[in-house]
């Protein structure tokens, strides 16, 4: 993930921002159906480097996303940003992990990146019916829109939102800075979110720290966390986060997935492996399921 990356983060300020006032409201507003649960896991599944660490030694390609869902419990899925699966594909994807597993499927850039947000054509259904074999296992599908979008494009975001299936949970990633100013136009923005149960996705990474805004919509929250190389400040970071999701939950917060980010994906299983003992001791009400080294190495931390 190239995105606000930067050289060296020694001087980087990572603290988390003040609680916005609005998140209570929005929290109270929840109403609970189950347990509360965190879904923890990187992004991608076809890591050779895994193999004999995080899946068993020896495993084939053809196997990783089985291996990836006995570790972890959801993924943030970039391959749907890049093309529309095919019925089968999705269906294979659906038999290949366990029942609690959970998929965040990112809309295609067809759709994210199009001028008209794919209103124009059927890119929407096509895309909203293949997924849709996910059935229970889905869990948010995400947009993640590009920089140039602004809060000037609303009334283009409306209309897709019209378009969207309300069965299908969807989380919007802002990029523009100005939907982070606090100002009345960027606050009707996430207020529109509200009144329409979509989630916002909130990024913790590096080179901008606006995109980590804290501002909650709806449950589940979607935290995508970008650590520099297992830097100290990676562990400090995870441990902010462990202090902030516990309020949230205690104020009713049902849902968060949880998504961690390396470079070059390499080191995303240790870092998620130290997410689960740290979430685990901050939140022991809360469900968590997370990895563990094959051959059991470190199951007196994490099992």
């Amino acid at each position: 993930m190239d995105f606000g990356k930067l050289t060296s983060v020694d001087q980087v300020n990572f603290a988390l921002q003040e609680e916005p006032r609005q998140n209570r409201a929005v929290l109270g507003s929840i109403h609970q159906k189950g347990n509360k649960t965190i879904y923890l896991g990187p992004t991608g599944y076809n890591m050779k480097p895994w193999v004999g660490k995080w899946y068993p030694t020896g495993a084939k390609d053809k196997d990783y996303l089985k291996h990836f869902g006995v570790q972890f419990n959801t993924i943030e899925m970039n391959t749907t940003h890049y093309r529309i699966p095919d019925v089968a594909t999705v269906t294979h994807w659906y038999q290949m992990v366990p029942d609690d597993f959970r998929f965040c499927p990112k809309i295609p850039q067809s759709i994210s990146h199009a001028p008209d947000l794919g209103l124009n054509g059927r890119e929407i259904e096509l895309f909203c019916e293949a997924i849709g074999g996910l059935a229970e296992k889905m869990g948010a599908c995400f947009m993640q829109l590009p920089p140039y979008f602004s809060p000037k494009d609303l009334p283009k975001m409306l209309l897709f939102l019209d378009r969207w299936p309300a069965a299908i949970p969807l989380a919007i990633e802002w990029r523009h800075p100005s939907f982070f100013e606090a100002n009345e136009a960027s606050e009707h923005v996430f207020q529109v979110l509200e009144e329409r149960n979509i989630s916002t996705v909130i990024t913790d990474v590096s080179g901008r720290r606006d995109v980590c805004h804290l501002r909650i919509t709806a449950s589940p929250v979607l935290i995508r966390f970008v650590g520099n190389d297992l830097h100290q400040s990676d562990y400090d970071r995870i441990r902010d986060w462990a202090n902030r999701m516990a309020l949230w939950f205690e104020q009713g917060l049902e849902q968060v997935y949880f998504f961690t980010h390396e470079p070059d994906n390499l080191l995303a299983p240790e870092l998620t492996a130290f997410c689960l003992e740290t979430f685990r001791e901050a939140m022991p009400q809360v469900q968590i399921r997370g990895p563990k080294e094959v051959g059991g190495r470190q199951g007196s931390l994490f099992d």
